[in-house]
């Protein structure tokens, strides 16, 4: 080990020194108290009441070694192998995508519009670890749930989420962009999908923790069809959603108003775009 002592502030130096050349100091700061958190049950505010206090041989072993993986750009999330969703503790691997803030405001949205009245069913396309259906689920105790994802891999780890937080959802093993696919019968009260949507081109804008950990399939759609996705479901949805029932996606924030008319050409009635808290373009409604 290079730190000086056992005492928690020299761990925390470590790190900082460490990761501040791959993060901005304040995001530095957050995956040691993720790690601390993780490791020894500390709040964050722990972190700077207890710097002196010395740490037990094994206690320093849990919080130093995770360094290792985190000084190579591996995000903190797979390293500790779990992230918060929405109230959720949620199993995260290099097989799915981290959720992300952005997608717990399009739960949010969906919970909102359906406040009055449980959906009867819902579908989660791209479902990955799980985070949209899990969510639904807990909103909605009575509604029928299924998470679909091409991924073997990727349903493994929802079907873990889904027991490890006590709620019923069905997982299916099938590919969106295929219209072959067995899924539950009409009428859907609502589809949602976050699907693959950053073109290849842009790869090189990505982090390195998100581009070289994250994986790919989950990430990036041709550039020769930035639209592929979405079109793809909202074909499917036409055929499976109610008169009246809901699609929502979570979109490229240069992209949304894009969706918007291919939707409108393909029949969809009260067509919405919605930002996130930062103000991009995010999150697009449709009604069948």
């Amino acid at each position: 080990m290079r730190i000086a002592d056992n005492k928690a502030g020299s761990v925390i130096r470590q790190y900082e020194l460490e990761l501040g050349g791959l993060y901005p100091i304040g995001e530095a700061k957050a995956i040691v108290a993720l790690v601390f958190n993780h490791a020894l049950g500390w709040p964050a505010v722990d972190l700077a009441l207890r710097r002196d206090e010395a740490l037990s041989e094994s206690e320093l072993l849990k919080v130093y070694l995770p360094l290792k993986r985190l000084r190579t750009g591996e995000p903190v999330q797979y390293v500790i192998g779990e992230v918060a969703f929405r109230g959720l503790r949620l199993k995260v691997n290099k097989s799915v995508l981290i959720p992300r803030p952005e997608t717990e405001e399009l739960v949010e949205l969906i919970r909102a519009r359906n406040s009055t009245a449980s959906p009867r069913s819902i579908i989660d396309f791209g479902t990955g670890s799980g985070c949209i259906a899990l969510s639904m689920k807990r909103a909605f105790p009575t509604t029928r749930v299924v998470g679909t994802d091409i991924s073997g891999s990727a349903l493994a780890v929802a079907k873990e989420n889904g027991v490890l937080n006590g709620l019923d959802v069905e997982w299916v093993l099938a590919d969106v962009l295929d219209r072959g696919s067995h899924l539950i019968g009409a009428p859907v009260d609502i589809i949602v999908s976050n699907p693959p949507y950053v073109p290849q081109a842009e790869a090189s804008t990505l982090t390195t923790n998100v581009r070289e950990f994250e994986p790919a399939s989950a990430l990036f759609v041709p550039d020769s069809d930035p639209l592929l996705f979405y079109r793809s479901i909202a074909e499917r949805s036409r055929e499976l959603l109610a008169v009246g029932g809901q699609l929502w996606f979570e979109v490229h924030h240069r992209h949304g108003a894009d969706v918007i008319p291919m939707l409108k050409s393909m029949g969809y009635a009260r067509t919405e775009i919605a930002r996130d808290l930062s103000g991009m373009d995010r999150f697009v409604y449709a009604e069948r």
